[in-house]
């Protein structure tokens, strides 16, 4: 249960500071806009600090995609992989929550809780699927046998950073269905009734990453 409840925790965190630098960059006040290099890199810190707050106790998921993919590579149980990913959600829900009570009556000109969405489907569902392929094989390559794991979090965190500069005007970057699900929640509406992108697209990266590394990382290679 410790597991479950760090993945909780994290989720929470992951969306309740990366959504929330993407809903107050809109908001009237020039000194409060970080733009999107600053939302990029708020999604970024977020996942370093959890990396190493709670990596020992669950691995520092926070991402069903991830959890998806590590379930494919054999790397987790079936068990723990549904519960990590039930937890994830409930955590982005509370997350989403609090922001949406802090952001309500903030001005803010974005969404209230940061929600993905998309004006082209092709583009969005490619985006979503490449770039949660790429962040995944940094996430098996960082946390594999032989790589420099105490720097996995710096890595993963930067490459989600750089994910973020490119995705942001494409679809807002989710390459994690839990930070779009609990956003869409209380955003409805369009938000909700474009979800399934932002759920589909990612675990489809996931898997196409887990068989590849799975091809690719040989014996030789650790």
């Amino acid at each position: 249960m410790r597991k479950y409840v760090a993945e909780l925790i994290g989720t929470m965190v992951l969306v309740l500071m990366g959504c929330g630098s993407a809903v107050f960059a809109g908001t009237v006040q020039p000194f409060d806009a970080v733009g999107t290099l600053g939302v990029a890199f708020a999604f970024g810190l977020s996942v370093v600090a959890m990396a190493y707050t709670i990596g020992k106790i669950s691995g520092c998921h926070i991402n069903p995609a991830i959890t998806l993919g590590m379930l494919v590579a054999n790397k987790i149980s079936g068990k723990d992989a549904g519960m990590y990913i039930l937890f994830q959600i409930i955590g982005a829900i509370i997350g989403s929550g609090i922001l949406y009570v802090l952001a309500k009556d903030s001005g803010s000109t974005t969404t209230l809780t940061g929600a993905n969405g998309y004006k082209d489907l092709v583009p969005a569902f490619v985006a979503e699927t490449v770039f949660t392929f790429i962040f995944l094989l940094v996430v098996f390559g960082s946390t594999s046998k032989g790589a420099p794991n105490k720097f996995a979090g710096l890595a993963i965190g930067l490459t989600l950073v750089l994910i973020h500069i490119v995705c942001i005007p494409i679809t807002g970057t989710s390459v994690n269905p839990a930070r779009s699900i609990g956003p869409a929640i209380f955003q409805g509406g369009e938000a909700l009734s474009q979800l399934w992108l932002f759920i589909v697209a990612p675990f489809l990266g996931a898997i196409i990453a887990a068989f590849t590394w799975k091809a690719i990382d040989t014996e030789e290679a650790v």
